[in-house]
């Protein structure tokens, strides 16, 4: 009786017609560790659907959902021990990592079908006031699109490393990135359409979680019938009658529910019921702080 939201189940990408010359850059995704490249593709999502509020026209989308697939190529070379490091990065280890920036971007300038999409790798670690890598690049020496993977690439990440189960609290996240817009690191104009696209979300989750709690509901007035019938089926003093509302009973009974276990499965929806209930109104409330906030 799980209903576990996927933070990128909705997806606009179906929406690109992506032809055989593409596919040719999606597969180098297979090299990548299963986790790096789940990476890849929500960052991607993500860069679509900026794209789409940033109302870049299809042929731009379509480049920079291509650069934000390829955008962690790189990190094919960096060792597994620093890759998939559950702690704290030494120095020497976190300069090792800022290599995949520029090992990303040789991958793609070596072949003519990546070449085109070498900026991902290049540019998504690059921040508008010069505090990024590996060039340490300013404002409009950093291309749009590295400056939207950036911010798909930085959201994703805090979502992942916090391993959120729902969007609520999501709204700390967006308040890092308002602080990176603060610091000068982050284009405020792409981050304020992360918004919409992170409501969005949380309106689609209210969606899904509702219609649970729709088919929930259904489930538990069939177990108030059932609790109905067996009041009356012990107060009945003719056996008639108790077989009468025993068949009831037994036709409103799924798969392997009987007089002895329905209890604990009743009580087991009335709990899922409460707290997807309350799920929803923390969503409702994740939105009303996130249009307060500020970039």
């Amino acid at each position: 009786m799980s209903s576990e939201f996927n933070f990128y189940d909705k997806t606009n990408l179906k929406s690109y017609n992506l032809n055989e010359s593409m596919r040719y850059q999606l597969n180098m995704l297979d090299s990548l560790d299963v986790f790096t490249r789940k990476h890849c593709e929500n960052v991607a999502n993500l860069t679509c659907r900026l794209c789409e509020y940033l109302h870049c026209n299809k042929n731009f989308t379509e480049y920079c959902i291509i650069c934000a697939y390829l955008h962690d190529i790189g990190k094919l070379f960096i060792p597994p021990e620093i890759l998939q490091k559950p702690g704290k990065l030494t120095d020497e280890e976190y300069e090792t990592m800022k290599t995949h920036t520029t090992q990303g971007y040789n991958v793609c300038m070596k072949d003519l079908k990546l070449r085109p999409y070498a900026a991902g790798a290049i540019y998504h670690h690059e921040a508008l006031n010069g505090t990024g890598y590996p060039r340490g690049l300013t404002k409009k020496e950093i291309p749009y699109e590295g400056q939207i993977i950036r911010v798909a690439d930085e959201y994703d990440a805090i979502v992942s490393k916090r391993q959120y189960k729902s969007h609520i609290g999501i709204s700390d996240t967006l308040k890092i990135l308002i602080e990176n817009c603060q610091a000068g690191k982050n284009n405020p104009l792409i981050v304020k359409k992360l918004f919409k696209v992170v409501i969005d979300d949380i309106e689609y989750e209210i969606t899904c979680t509702q219609e649970y709690v729709d088919e929930l509901h259904e489930e538990i007035k069939r177990f108030e019938q059932i609790e109905k019938y067996k009041e009356k089926m012990e107060k009945a003093k003719k056996e008639k009658d108790k077989n009468y509302y025993y068949e009831g009973i037994k036709m409103l009974f799924k798969n392997n529910e009987t007089l002895d276990n329905y209890l604990s499965i009743y009580k087991e929806y009335k709990n899922a019921y409460e707290s997807r209930k309350a799920i929803i109104d923390n969503l409702y409330q994740e939105i009303k702080i996130i249009k307060k906030l500020k970039v």
